[in-house]
């Protein structure tokens, strides 16, 4: 048995901008199916957010638009909290850190783990922007990431490879107030020494224990959690700063800190325990209660934050004392959009706010799709095209389709009043097992954080209702058999009735509907998997369409939306264009080059294979053959363009799959930082068939 009692945070955003879709898939919109989940399950449970306030990025965005930070948080707070209302994400708060709460519970804690020892104070160098007069925090210094070569990595986090930094770690650092380079001078700060903490860590996450003692399943979290956590373990912590010379922040609470505040990964999670205060307050609950115990404390966070909340947050909670250490922290990876990663900077986002004033009747079909895309395990990627695939497909063509046949049947034949349960055939019996065995797999997967495998198998449920009317055709029967169509009718909409429960945590819109069709007032999550959800003569509702299908307009529409966005923001200067270039990757042995069988080949023939957009179906002649390869641009060239046209052929590739036909080598392509394609393409004059040295 699951324990009763847990306490579930998702990540809280900077209120310095506004909400994405990566940011949605990855961490808020599963930490919210999981809570509902577990409120149904009759858990105790708190959920819990906020938006971070402070810390360098809301600073250098104040000083971008002129304004002072405060100014900067309302907004964004506003607009963060306003999203979340109207995609009906439901915390039980959504608090800020710039409360008096937040303050109070931030400084004790520092207190708290100076008075523990937890802290050593040192001098050290750090950078100073001398034209501005200022010491730089981690996010005022930019430079090229010493881990993987990215060219505006962060003094705190390179947000290309994850690596967590220092400032001097940096390669060329610039000052992003001025840009200049800084100079490094002395300043005092409080460091934690990570270095004392790497044994018990180690055991923690890789076992899941502490002093002997069970803590957590280690295979409930994901692989690329424990990965990322032991290779940082490996590799040796460091000591990192607790403070900052800033003016905007927690200020220290000791004395000697005249001028400096709180680090915000040390501000920002304890707004977690802060906001858990002010909610507690409200309800009339002890906050101590959901910190301490016999609970399970769960992080939903992105995989950028998996060292602040797997290491750096654990440590400050046991050196505390006071408090339980995290049971899990389900990170996903990135979700990409449209062939390229969410950018902020380059406006390639689709903002949940401005999505929500656009088609604030679409939210279910968006939970749906992010659900199915989500990146838990791997990067993922959103397109409009596949959204209205699984829109049209899957919700209209699979859900919709059996509820309505299903309702739109028993209305015409036993005027809504749901028949009874005759005589079982062996495809009813195959059915009702299935409605018995399905809820105990969406518990199973979404107690181990399998959110997307999860609601595939409540679609699964729908999938089976559809094939089940397709196959015993109750329109066609009932001239022969009315009887049996009485049972037939029954068992579907006893499927029905398990899918407005079981789609409940995921599309919570669409079960409500489904329910009202039903003429289910209450539900007991218990009763999933029962045949007897609607007695015998319940008096059903006449259904409307649940999904309306999405046009290729619609489509077409969301795309120039994005365009247009992306092209304000791509008159780019030669800073910003040096920002998206690759970086140079490691060097390769001479030998190894020389392995690669290069030629020059000549395309005969191009067509697009089907469901796949962005692919197209060479035959291209390579001098020594006739041989067809598959290639990602059918986006970037017309099909007439291509014909007749000289290109760069990597030969000796093993032959691979993709959407059924088999490619037998690759197209050499360029591809510049706004991600524009053009072929390696050989001289005019040149034989098919050479070789590429």
């Amino acid at each position: 048995m699951e324990n009763k009692k847990y306490t579930v945070t998702a990540a809280l955003p900077y209120a310095n901008g506004p909400l994405h879709l990566g940011h949605v898939a990855g961490v808020y919109l599963p930490a919210d199916i999981f809570v509902r989940f577990l409120k149904h399950k009759k858990h105790d449970v708190a959920f819990i957010c906020g938006s971070d306030e402070h810390g360098a990025a809301i600073t250098l965005r104040a000083k971008k638009e002129g304004v002072s930070p405060q100014k900067i948080v309302d907004k964004y707070h506003g607009i963060l909290s306003n999203a979340f209302k109207n995609f009906d994400i439901q915390f039980d708060i959504f608090d800020r850190t710039t409360t008096q709460t937040h303050k109070e519970t931030a400084q004790d804690f520092f207190k708290q783990l100076e008075k523990n020892g937890a802290f050593t104070q040192k001098t050290t160098q750090q950078y100073y922007d001398e034209d501005n007069e200022q010491f730089l925090a981690d996010r005022y210094i930019s430079g090229e990431c010493p881990k993987c070569g990215h060219a505006e990595a962060y003094g705190d986090q390179c947000e290309k490879c994850g690596s967590a930094l220092s400032p001097t770690d940096l390669i060329n650092p610039v000052s992003t107030l001025s840009g200049k380079t800084p100079v490094l001078r002395e300043t005092s700060h409080w460091f934690l020494p990570m270095e004392r903490h790497e044994d018990w860590l180690r055991e923690w996450i890789k076992n899941g224990e502490l002093n002997g003692v069970k803590q957590h399943d280690p295979k409930k979290w994901r692989n690329q959690v424990i990965g990322q956590c032991l290779s940082w373990i490996d590799g040796g912590l460091q000591p990192r700063a607790m403070t900052r010379d800033l003016d905007w922040g927690i200020p220290v609470p000791v004395e000697g800190a005249d001028g400096k505040v709180l680090y915000v990964w040390l501000d920002a999670p304890i707004g977690y325990i802060s906001a858990t205060k002010d909610w507690a307050k409200s309800v009339n609950k002890n906050w101590k209660d959901y910190w301490t115990g016999d609970r399970k404390l769960v992080h939903f966070i992105g995989k950028d934050n998996i060292v602040f909340h797997a290491i750096i947050f654990p440590i400050l909670l046991k050196e505390h004392g006071e408090f339980i250490l995290p049971d899990n922290v389900p990170a996903s990876e990135f979700l990409n959009l449209e062939g390229s990663k969410f950018s902020t900077s380059r406006n390639w986002a689709v903002w949940l706010h401005e999505y929500l004033e656009r088609h604030p009747e679409k939210v279910d079909e968006l939970k749906y799709t992010l659900t199915s895309i989500s990146p838990e395990g791997r990067d993922s990627e959103f397109t409009w095209v596949d959204f209205q695939s699984r829109v049209n497909n899957e919700l209209a063509d699979v859900l919709g389709n059996f509820v309505n046949r299903a309702l739109v049947l028993n209305n015409k034949y036993y005027n809504g009043a749901v028949p009874a349960l005759g005589e079982l055939k062996a495809e009813d019996q195959k059915v009702i097992d299935a409605i018995k065995e399905i809820p105990s797999k969406v518990e199973e997967l979404l107690y181990n954080y399998k959110i997307r495998e999860a609601q595939s198998e409540v679609m699964g449920l729908a999938r089976i209702g559809n094939r089940y009317l397709a196959e015993t055709e109750p329109w066609k029967v009932v001239k022969t058999d009315p009887k049996r169509v009485e049972t037939i009718l029954h068992v579907a909409l006893q499927i029905t009735a398990n899918l407005a429960i079981l789609f409940d945590p995921f599309i919570p819109a669409t079960a409500t509907k489904l329910r009202n069709f039903l003429n289910m007032n209450e539900f007991d999550w218990s009763q999933a998997g029962s045949i007897t959800l609607l007695p015998t003569g319940t008096q059903t509702n006449k259904p409307s369409i649940l999904f309306q299908k999405i046009d290729d307009a619609f489509v077409d529409k969301e795309k120039e939306i994005l365009m247009a966005s992306k092209a304000e923001n791509d008159v780019a200067t030669e800073e910003d264009i040096e920002a998206v270039i690759a970086p140079q990757k490691e060097n390769v042995v001479f030998e190894d080059f020389l392995k690669m069988d290069i030629r020059v080949g000549k395309i005969l023939s191009a067509k697009k294979i089907k469901k796949a957009d962005k692919l197209l179906e060479l035959l291209v002649d390579t001098g020594l053959d006739q041989r067809t390869i598959v290639s990602g641009i059918a986006k970037q060239f017309e099909i007439d363009e291509l014909i007749g046209k000289k290109v760069s052929v990597l030969m000796n590739l093993p032959p691979r799959k993709l959407r059924g036909v088999t490619s037998n080598g690759m197209i050499l392509m360029a591809e510049d930082a706004k991600g524009n394609l053009n072929f390696i393409a050989p001289g005019k004059d040149m034989e098919i068939g050479a070789e590429v040295r």
